[in-house]
């Protein structure tokens, strides 16, 4: 049965984008809180000159050795940034754009100088093929497993239980980080920790899905399951969900379309994200639209309990009150006027009898509230 799963061709490839994404989300969703993500770009970039740099002193072209060496250069390039930023001379985003393409640019020239005929090209960090994930197998217990899936399962493993064991200190490291310095937390050092950790996935990520990919599901996912709520594990499990699904869903489309199955995936997470940004609950554009809209009816129906408020009990409540008068003396036309007065009723801000509109309790101490200011000014 587990033979049969492996030599699943789209399902290993699907298993592969699933487990990156998963691998990607958990360290980026903290990234993106702390508005760090960007350095997920300049890590997946910078790796190549670790790359290089140890294959020139060991020869290991992949292995536990090579994903060390690459995931030290991905602390290399933060501490890099670091040390610009505390010049006070260039700004965190300056910074990180001067210090990873000097670092992918010494890469590349250490990869064409002494690296020409070795199986390491920047196209292969940069776009990978996850289409090919299965040909690459290493044998476990008797099972041809492609490689890159124990690869993305170890580092999928790996971030999952550092978030889980340290999710009350990363929580409180990333909101409130003087509060977790006070505390005794280090938020320093689990920063650098996640960001070691990004590398380490950069690094295992980059033979299957490349660096591009990577980036998409370090930044997107996260970023969609921000605009879809505001608590952290919700935002988590979000994330990881919209990583799967974008997985699945540009396999599939890929396949239909003939195009490029890692392309696909990203598309799928930018999908993912233009949904929560028009759709979302609490940012969704349509919904700041319905609230916008709502808050508009409810000031008109505010503003129909506060004309009635100031004729109440007077000589003019009579022709005032009246549902045929709102045109004359609110400017409404009789569609706005009926709309208003329908509405207001729903509320419980007024009551109707015949054309006369009196105000009820709730109505009167709503247009009570609304008047307090300007009678105390007036006071």
């Amino acid at each position: 049965m587990l033979a049969a799963l492996f030599d699943n061709i789209p399902l290993m490839i699907m298993a592969t984008g699933a487990l990156v994404g998963t691998a990607a989300t958990l360290v980026g969703v903290f990234l993106v809180l702390r508005r760090n993500s960007m350095l997920s770009d300049a890590i997946s970039h910078s790796i190549v000159f670790g790359i290089v740099v140890v294959w020139l002193l060991t020869a290991e072209q992949s292995g536990p050795v090579q994903i060390i060496g690459a995931a030290l250069t991905g602390l290399l390039t933060v501490v890099l940034t670091e040390l610009l930023v505390s010049t006070r001379k260039v700004k965190d985003d300056a910074a990180i754009g001067l210090v990873f393409p000097a670092l992918f640019s010494a890469g590349v020239l250490l990869l064409n100088l002494y690296a020409r005929d070795v199986h390491i090209d920047t196209h292969t960090v940069l776009l990978g093929e996850i289409g090919f994930v299965w040909l690459d197998t290493i044998a476990i217990g008797g099972y041809a497993v492609p490689q890159a899936l124990v690869w993305m399962g170890a580092a999928t493993l790996a971030n999952g239980l550092f978030v889980l064991l340290l999710f009350k200190e990363l929580k409180l490291a990333t909101f409130d980080p003087a509060l977790a310095r006070a505390l005794g937390f280090a938020p320093g050092v689990l920063f650098y920790v996640l960001l070691m950790l990004t590398s380490t996935t950069a690094v295992a990520a980059f033979d299957a899905v490349g660096a591009i990919l990577f980036i998409a599901f370090v930044i997107v996912p996260p970023s969609a399951a921000y605009l879809l709520t505001d608590r952290l594990p919700r935002m988590l499990a979000i994330g990881i969900g919209i990583s799967i699904a974008s997985s699945v869903l540009g396999y599939y489309a890929a396949v239909a379309l003939d195009v490029s199955i890692g392309g696909m995936m990203a598309v799928m997470t930018g999908l993912f994200l233009t949904l929560a940004f028009l759709f979302g609950p609490r940012y969704g554009l349509v919904a700041q639209q319905w609230r916008r809209l709502r808050q508009r009816y409810v000031n008109e129906s505010r503003t129909l309990a506060v004309h009635l408020f100031n004729h109440e009990n007077r000589p003019e409540a009579g022709e005032e009150s009246a549902v045929t008068a709102l045109r004359d003396h609110l400017m409404w036309s009789e569609r706005k006027a009926a709309a208003v007065v329908a509405r207001s009723l729903r509320l419980g801000f007024v009551v109707q009898q015949g054309d006369m509109l009196f105000l009820t309790s709730r109505g009167r101490q709503v247009a009570l509230e609304l008047l307090e200011p300007w009678r105390a000014k007036d006071a």
